[in-house]
C-alpha cells in the first residue's frame, strides 16, 4: 500500500497552511472546482458573525482612543446670547430692552493628574486586546473548519470503503452461485453471504446520512455548498518535544489579550486616583459683538484651580472598585496562562497518540489487504472455506475504516495542537 503520510520539518513557530493559497476564484466569490482547507477557511472568515463582531469591538476601542485624545486638545465654541429685560425695571443706561453678546470661547485643561495620558494609554492597550481577541477567534474558527473539513472527507472515505466491501461481497455471491450450480458450494453459503451484503447496504445508508450531516456543518461554516474537497497538504508523521510547543505560550493571542486587559485595568485604577488631585483649567473669551459692560473689553481669560476637599466616600469607593478590578484582571491573566499551558499539554498528548495510532493502523491495513488477497487465492484452491473469506473481507473493511478514522483524526489533532500553541496562520491568508 502506498504511503499516505510524508514527513516535513517544523522549523518555525509560524505554521503556514497556505503556500498554495487563495485562488482568485475564491477571492472573487466564484466557486472553484475543488475546495482546499485554506479556501474553506477564507470563506468561513467572510461568513462568521463572530469575526465581524470582534472587528467592531476593535473599532470601538479606536473610537475610545480618539475620545481620550480629544480631552488633551483645547475646546473651542462659539456662543451667542441675548437677554431680554423689562424696560421699566431695567437699570441699564445703555439698553433698556436687554443685552446681547457673541463670542468665541476657548477652554484648555492644564492639569488633571495626567489622567488624559493614562486614558490614551489604556485605550491603546484595549485596542491591542481586541485585536488579539479577534485573532484568537480566527484561530478557533480555523479549528472548527478543519474539524468539519476532515470529518466530511472521513465520511466520504468511509463510503468508498463500504463500496469496496459491497463489491467484494457481490463478487463472492456471484462466485458462490456459480460454484453452487456445479455442486462445489452449499446454498447456505450463498444465503450467508447475501445476508452480509444486505447488512452492508443498510450500513451504507447510515454512512450517507452521516456524510450529509458533516456536509451541512461545513456548509454552515463557509456559507456555500463545499462540493468536492481537495486535501492538498499532509500533516507530519512526527512531533517535536512538548517544550517546543509550550515555549511561546505568552505569545498566544488569548494570553496576550488578557495581558493587555490587565494593563487597561491598571490605567483605570490610576485614573480613579486622579480624582483626589487638583484640576487646573484656563478659559478665554473673545467677543465678536457685545453691548454689555464693559464695552471696551474684547477678550478675557480665567484661570481656575479646583481642589477636591470632601465629596463623601464616592471617590474612595471608586478607587477601591478600580483596584479590585485590576487585581481581578491580574488573576484572570494568571489563569489564562495556566489554562493555555494545560491546553497545549492536552493537545500534544492527543496529537502524539493520534500519530502513533495512525502508524499502527497503516500497518494493520497492509496486513488486512494481504490477508484478503491470500484468502481469495486459497479459496480458489479449496484450501479455506467461504466463511474464512467472509471473515477476511469483514476484517479488511473494518481495518480500512479504522485506519481512515485514525488518519483524519491525526490531521485534526495536529491542527488543534498548532492553534493551542499559538502557531497561527500567516497574515497573507486573510
Amino acid at each position: 500500500m502506498k504511503k499516505i503520510m510524508k514527513l516535513f520539518a517544523e522549523s518555525s513557530l509560524i505554521v503556514s497552511i497556505l503556500c498554495f493559497l487563495p485562488s482568485q476564484s475564491v477571492a472573487g466569490n466564484i466557486k472553484p472546482d475543488k475546495l482546499t482547507l485554506a479556501e474553506c477557511y477564507l470563506l468561513a472568515l467572510k461568513q462568521s458573525e463572530t469575526i465581524a463582531i470582534n472587528s467592531e469591538l476593535i473599532r470601538e476601542a479606536e473610537a475610545r482612543f480618539t475620545q481620550a485624545l480629544g480631552t488633551l486638545l483645547p475646546q473651542v465654541s462659539f456662543v451667542w446670547t441675548q437677554t431680554n429685560l423689562d424696560s421699566e425695571r431695567a437699570f441699564s443706561s445703555y439698553n433698556h430692552n436687554g443685552s446681547f453678546e457673541s463670542k468665541f470661547v476657548f477652554k484648555q485643561t492644564l492639569f488633571s493628574g495626567f489622567k488624559e495620558f493614562a486614558g490614551m494609554a489604556g485605550s491603546s492597550m484595549e485596542q491591542k486586546q481586541r485585536i488579539n481577541e479577534k485573532k484568537r477567534a480566527e484561530e478557533l474558527l480555523f479549528v472548527d473548519v478543519a474539524d468539519a473539513f476532515y470529518l466530511l472527507l472521513e465520511q466520504q472515505e468511509d463510503l468508498k470503503t463500504m463500496g469496496l466491501i459491497r463489491k467484494a461481497l457481490n463478487d463472492r455471491v456471484s462466485e458462490l452461485k456459480k460454484r453452487e450450480q456445479i455442486g462445489r458450494s452449499r446454498h447456505s453459503e450463498v444465503v450467508n453471504t447475501e445476508s452480509q451484503l444486505y447488512n452492508i447496504e443498510a450500513e451504507i445508508q447510515l454512512v450517507k446520512s452521516q456524510e450529509l450531516v458533516a456536509k451541512e456543518l461545513l456548509t454552515f461554516l463557509i456559507g456555500m455548498d463545499p462540493g468536492t474537497l481537495l486535501d492538498r497538504k499532509d500533516t507530519p508523521d512526527s512531533l517535536g518535544s512538548e517544550s517546543f510547543y509550550s515555549a511561546n505560550v505568552k505569545l498566544r493571542s488569548d494570553v496576550k489579550a488578557y495581558d493587555f486587559a490587565t494593563g487597561v485595568a491598571k490605567k483605570e485604577a490610576y485614573i480613579a486616583k486622579t480624582a483626589l488631585l487638583p484640576t487646573v483649567t484656563v478659559e478665554g473669551d473673545y467677543y465678536e459683538r457685545r453691548n454689555t459692560s464693559p464695552l471696551d473689553v474684547n477678550w478675557s481669560t480665567v484661570l481656575k484651580v479646583s481642589v477636591p476637599i470632601f465629596e463623601g466616600t464616592t471617590t474612595y469607593g471608586n478607587i477601591k472598585q478600580a483596584n479590585a478590578k485590576y487585581r481581578e484582571a491580574e488573576l484572570e491573566y494568571s489563569r489564562a496562562r495556566r489554562l493555555a499551558d494545560q491546553d497545549i499539554h492536552d493537545s500534544y498528548v492527543r496529537a502524539y497518540s493520534a500519530i502513533l495510532r495512525a502508524r499502527a493502523m497503516e500497518k494493520a491495513l497492509e496486513s488486512a489487504e494481504l490477508n484478503y488477497s491470500l484468502q481469495k487465492d486459497d479459496y480458489k484452491n479449496n484450501l479455506v472455506s467461504n466463511l474464512e473469506v467472509l471473515t477476511a473481507i469483514q476484517n479488511f473493511g473494518n481495518t480500512r475504516r479504522s485506519y481512515m478514522h485514525a488518519f483524519y483524526e491525526k490531521k485534526r489533532m495536529y491542527w488543534q495542537l498548532q492553534v493551542a500553541a499559538g502557531n497561527i496562520i500567516e497574515d497573507k491568508i486573510r
